[in-house]
């Protein structure tokens, strides 16, 4: 069984969605026995993070915390890590590319699962196999 939490800090308006989109994309996948979770934060909170874990002093909309890196582990439990999602970031990017805050949380949830899940954009391929897999879940899920 699969269990995540979603941690809202900083009382985003709704978010329920999400749940839906989170399990439906693990059994789509075919993964079980995942532990993680998806943090809604501030700017202050990603862009400290951004700047101590990758070096880069602004903020950004999504980062993954991979524990394994995509490694599956023999242990009953796959620990995955964490996803942190800037709302206001988020809400900019939004309106900018006038998709709406439902899809654009969906999508920013479902790339920092993907990393989580050993996904990654560093060559052409495999940006382009990551995000039509993207794309392919939110058609599918209508969002």
């Amino acid at each position: 069984m699969n269990q995540f939490d979603i941690i809202d800090e900083v009382g985003y308006k709704s978010y329920d969605f999400l749940e839906e989109i989170l399990k439906f994309t693990l059994k789509k996948l075919a993964v079980k026995n995942a532990c993680f979770s998806v943090i809604l934060t501030s700017d202050e909170v990603i862009k400290e993070l951004n700047t101590k874990y990758r070096g880069i002093s602004k903020t950004t909309d999504v980062l993954s915390f991979a524990l394994n890196d995509g490694v599956h582990l023999t242990s009953p439990i796959n620990m995955l890590g964490d996803i942190y999602i800037s709302v206001p970031v988020m809400i900019k990017q939004a309106k900018d590319y006038q998709t709406g805050e439902v899809r654009e949380l969906s999508f920013l949830t479902l790339h920092g699962l993907l990393h989580l899940l050993g996904y990654n954009h560093e060559t052409k391929e495999d940006e382009e196999a990551m995000f039509k897999l993207q794309k392919e879940i939110l058609d599918e899920k209508k969002i």
